[in-house]
């Protein structure tokens, strides 16, 4: 099974440009999970026959929002997060990060597993939002995962917007304590691998150079001066079922590319 995860940085677009087609076409998924999609089910035209399709979609029009395409049918769908760790990590405190407003989450269930992905809020350039994301938004979602792991093990994939170590971008001396490279939210994303989840990509390669976005300034996507952001993780029982796990930096349409799993 190929399950794949891209952040199209708005769906209406990359379907416009018809990257999107063609990589549907040559890389035929299993399931396709999608993040910022910024649209809801039905404005943009997207023929993927033999899909099932579900989106979450923010309440702001243009804004946000995830869905999953796949072959397989699962046996369920949820979107967002429970009411109990919403309230319990304040989540809806402050309406930014809210997953059940923003359409941050969808969770699919299938016979083995479950696929969630996620469009994890970013701590802003001026790091308005690192508490946030360290103390609300990235415990509230390990707890989440580690709550349907305890019916099946989990796959989650997404713009988890972190590069977890210093591998992880190209520049990371020049951007120490910058949003998506501050001390607090790589210790949340650390907190997944402490907690058993599996970074996938580093199961089969190691070193810098591997990057799944890059800014539109300065030709950076050309010289590969990028930020490896987008992951996928499982749970350690899925860890031998993992035949490979690849950055498909050549295919454009977004500033982010897709990543995917062989399971």
């Amino acid at each position: 099974m190929k399950i794949y995860s891209w952040n199209v940085n708005g769906i209406r677009a990359v379907v416009k440009k018809g990257t999107f087609q063609e990589f549907v076409k040559k890389q035929q998924p299993d399931i396709l999970c999608l993040q910022e999609t910024k649209a809801e089910q039905g404005q943009a035209v997207i023929d993927m026959p033999g899909y099932e399709e579900y989106w979450n979609s923010a309440d702001k029009k243009g804004y946000s929002g995830t869905a999953i395409f796949t072959r397989v049918k699962p046996i369920a769908v949820i979107n967002g997060m429970p009411d109990d760790i919403i309230k319990k990590y304040k989540l809806n405190a402050d309406n930014y990060g809210d997953p059940n407003k923003e359409g941050r989450v969808i969770a699919a269930e299938y016979e083995d597993f479950y696929v969630v992905t996620v469009y994890t809020p970013n701590a802003k350039d001026d790091l308005s939002r690192v508490g946030l994301r360290h103390k609300q938004w990235d415990p509230a979602f390990l707890a989440y995962v580690k709550k349907l792991e305890g019916e099946k093990p989990v796959v989650f994939c997404g713009d988890l917007n972190v590069a977890h170590s210093e591998d992880d971008l190209a520049r990371p001396k020049e951007n120490v304590g910058k949003k998506g490279f501050t001390s607090e939210e790589r210790a949340g994303f650390q907190n997944f691998i402490d907690s058993g989840f599996i970074d996938t990509f580093r199961m089969f390669t190691k070193g810098n150079g591997h990057y799944t976005w890059w800014t539109h300034w300065a030709n950076a996507r050309a010289r590969n001066v990028g930020w490896r952001i987008d992951y996928f993780l499982v749970s350690d029982s899925l860890k031998s079922k993992i035949k490979s796990a690849d950055i498909h930096a050549d295919i454009m349409g977004s500033d982010h590319c897709p990543i995917s799993i062989e399971i």
